[in-house]
């Protein structure tokens, strides 16, 4: 996996946990840990999880297609 697809994972699991705490207890963790939603570093926070989601959406087939294996005999 290449170091730009572990980056884009890890933030799109923490955008991710960041909507389930909105969702269940209306808390915004990147903005309480990064000093509130207008703050520049959380805005660039979630810049980065937008344009993380658009890598992802773009390479969809080829995320799919990784862990599988062509061309071999199972058992062989």
């Amino acid at each position: 996996m290449k170091p730009l697809d572990w980056i884009c994972a890890l933030l799109l699991v923490a955008g991710g946990l960041n909507w389930a705490m909105w969702g269940l207890f209306e808390t915004d963790l990147i903005a309480s840990a990064l000093g509130g939603s207008t703050a520049v570093v959380a805005k660039g926070v979630y810049a980065l999880v937008g344009l993380a989601a658009v890598y992802q959406m773009l390479n969809i087939f080829g995320i799919q297609t990784k862990g599988s294996v062509k061309g071999r005999v199972a058992g062989a």
